[in-house]
């Protein structure tokens, strides 16, 4: 599996916001803008959350194993890849809603004297934060996960085991 690119992440973050921006100058051209939910920053936060908890379990059980601690619960493969793939799928969506609410709240910055308008930039500048979170977190979950490198794949003349 290949490592989450900082460069996607912002690439999908950017694409997403100024599609955004540009939807959200549309929809306020033909009516009112939709809302910004309060549960969006709440609900990537959440996320956020439980990916940190992951990775900190997970590194602690890591350690406990490398240690030889009689006591270390080992870590499944298994288990610690689908935390991987969680992470990933996690921080490209968070890119994708993040790079949304950031493009509404950009427009939404134009029309800050309406009260309604101010909580709703308020709560996208949240959820942008919380976006940010959760890629963090990714990140790190990730990077607790790695595997350390084969030396010997490194070496172009190493023999494959048989």
């Amino acid at each position: 599996m290949k490592e989450l690119r900082i460069r996607v992440l912002a690439g999908v973050f950017v694409v997403a916001g100024v599609l955004s921006w540009a939807g959200a100058r549309l929809w306020n051209a033909i009516g009112t803008l939709p809302s910004v939910p309060l549960a969006s920053p709440i609900v990537l936060a959440v996320i956020a959350v439980v990916l940190l908890a992951t990775a900190l379990s997970l590194r602690a059980r890591l350690k406990a194993q490398r240690e030889r601690r009689p006591e270390a619960k080992g870590v499944d493969p298994l288990m610690a890849a689908r935390a991987v793939v969680f992470g990933h799928a996690s921080a490209l969506v968070a890119a994708l809603v993040a790079g949304m609410y950031g493009g509404t709240g950009v427009f939404l910055l134009e029309s800050l004297e309406v009260p309604a308008r101010r909580d709703q930039a308020i709560y996208a500048g949240f959820s942008v934060l919380a976006g940010i979170g959760v890629i963090a977190a990714a990140i790190f979950l990730e990077r607790v996960c790695r595997l350390p490198e084969d030396e010997d794949d490194d070496h172009p003349g190493a023999a494959s085991p048989a």
